[in-house]
């Protein structure tokens, strides 16, 4: 291949681009959709240390999303009905982080043999086995974007209902435990919630670029803001410019739409963690200047000691 081929694989598209972009406008409102869902989502995500959860559980509704298509059933039931079941199991077993971890290591290779298994007995189009792995959000028909949204609405009330029990516990789970938060009910409710998100984005951006929407952007808002509300709604925003950018650029093109939604996620990283680097840097510089004026008043207002 040489670069003319790479520029008309990328950009071949430029001259009808209006009109293909009227075609894919269930694509961009389910992107803005998962963007800023899973954005909120990824921030409880990333407190929790359950980022290692989030694969196991897109492996395990792979495995009910191809299940489903071996026997010519919905699709996105499937996938729901395997991550919630991954969710459950992860949320009742896995109440430390040592048996939580090893239980999704126990997971996820189950769940990518099964769907494996499932996808090899399916004769089918080629192209809906491998939508599974990388998802099909080009392709987005008017009834998926219908159960995109009701879903992503349901987590986001339900989210919206635990939030500041979770975020409690998330942060500090021992004193939550003792002023009588439910941790483990709120844990579960989470998990629930979280397979429910992993179920409709897997449909969408697949099993294997998940992470992409639920992890990078909470990660890439945690390096350069600490509040409780500017980690979330940046995140929620990172989230909606990676997904919906995503889109806009792959449509210039006939290159598949995941690797643009995980290459934008990915330099938004990067750039909020080096951002985040430098204003610690400077913190440090403008602490350790104070400490060292401080030291120098207490030495020069000190009293002389007599020999």
């Amino acid at each position: 291949m040489n670069w003319s081929d790479v520029w008309e694989a990328m950009f071949g598209g430029v001259a009808d681009y209006a009109e293909i972009l009227g075609l894919v406008a269930n694509s961009i409102v389910a992107g803005a959709v998962l963007g800023l869902v899973g954005g909120l989502v990824g921030v409880f995500v990333i407190q929790r240390d359950m980022a290692f959860a989030v694969h196991g559980i897109a492996e395990l509704s792979f495995a009910g999303a191809a299940a489903a298509l071996l026997i010519g059933v919905d699709v996105v039931t499937g996938s729901i009905v395997g991550s919630l079941i991954a969710a459950a199991i992860i949320g009742v077993l896995g109440a430390k982080a040592r048996d939580r971890n090893s239980i999704i290591g126990v997971l996820m290779p189950f769940g990518l043999g099964l769907g494996i298994l499932f996808l090899s007995l399916y004769n089918g189009r080629s192209a809906n086995r491998f939508s599974l792995l990388t998802g099909q959000i080009v392709s987005v028909q008017s009834g998926q974007l219908g159960w995109l949204i009701v879903i992503s609405i349901a987590v986001l009330l339900g989210l919206l209902a635990i939030w500041r029990p979770l975020r409690f516990d998330s942060l500090d789970p021992q004193s939550a435990a003792a002023r009588g938060v439910p941790t483990t009910a709120v844990s579960l409710g989470f998990m629930l919630l979280l397979g429910l998100m992993v179920a409709v984005s897997v449909h969408i951006i697949g099993a294997l670029l998940v992470m992409a929407l639920l992890v990078t952007p909470a990660a890439a808002a945690m390096r350069v803001a600490s509040g409780p509300l500017a980690v979330p709604l940046l995140s929620a925003l990172f989230g909606f410019v990676s997904a919906v950018g995503g889109i806009l650029l792959a449509v210039a093109g006939t290159l598949p739409v995941s690797p643009y939604i995980t290459t934008i996620s990915f330099v938004i990283y990067v750039v909020c963690r080096v951002v985040g680097s430098r204003r610690g840097r400077v913190d440090r510089a403008a602490r350790d200047a104070s400490a060292g004026v401080s030291d120098g008043v207490g030495a020069q207002g000190a009293p002389m000691a007599r020999g």
